[in-house]
């Protein structure tokens, strides 16, 4: 049986325009490959309401697991919770627990909870809240979309949170060779090694160095007995 599929949504101005460069995107998918589950899609998305509505129902007939990033704070740019509503056809609206939550929080830091920081209770109606160790604030599930902060301390407490509720399947596996040789003289027999072990994943990385061309050979898969017989042909193809 194939493992469930999930997609990422990165939202945010500031990623595409290069002020913020994204951590969360490896960070999960990372965690998402420890737990069997294979991340097929990322896409990036700016502060837009239709963008984020027509971004958000795309992923999540697509996939097994839509995770988003961004755009949940208090400002008036962190639209995302009023997206997801408007993408699941939602009212959104603030939620005593998670008004609770945020009251508790900023009573003990002496601060005042206030309009801007109640935006981060507006949740959508019938959505699960994710807990958030880190600032609080939390974060929420609508059906097979989890919606995080885009911190990356605080998206990988969300990750860390929403992980164990998802159904997982084999870790996938990887082997690598490197052989200094050009991808233009092993690119004939990597592909006739690659229809021969169709159910692997096989990549060419190339590099340079001093002068020398190679390339870093990746074969992936969750059979660990087919990952080692297709890497030893590849190396009986290409001896060092």
């Amino acid at each position: 049986m194939p493992n469930p599929t999930a997609a990422m949504l990165v939202i945010g101005d500031e990623i595409l325009s290069g002020r913020t460069r994204d951590a969360n995107m490896h960070h999960l998918s990372q965690e998402l490959t420890k737990s069997g589950i294979d991340l097929q899609e990322v896409r990036i998305v700016s502060d837009r309401t239709a963008a984020i509505v027509m971004a958000v129902n795309d992923l999540r007939a697509a996939y097994d697991t839509v995770i988003t990033s961004g755009g949940i704070g208090p400002t008036h740019d962190d639209i995302t919770a009023d997206a997801m509503a408007q993408a699941f056809g939602v009212p959104i609206d603030v939620r005593d627990d998670a008004r609770a939550l945020l009251q508790a929080h900023y009573d003990r830091q002496g601060s005042e909870l206030n309009a801007a920081r109640l935006r981060m209770a507006r949740i959508p109606q019938g959505a699960v809240l994710i807990d958030n160790p880190v600032s609080v604030a939390p974060g929420f599930t609508l059906g097979n979309v989890h919606v995080m902060a885009g911190v990356p301390a605080v998206f990988q407490a969300m990750v860390a949170s929403v992980l164990p509720t998802l159904t997982g399947g084999a870790p996938l596996l990887s082997q690598t060779l490197r052989i200094q040789r050009g991808e233009g003289d092993i690119a004939g027999p990597l592909g006739d090694l690659a229809k021969e072990f169709a159910d692997l994943q096989m990549g060419s990385y190339p590099y340079q160095k001093d002068g020398v061309y190679g390339a870093n050979v990746v074969i992936r898969g969750t059979d660990a007995a087919r990952v080692s017989a297709a890497m030893t042909r590849l190396a009986g193809l290409f001896p060092a």
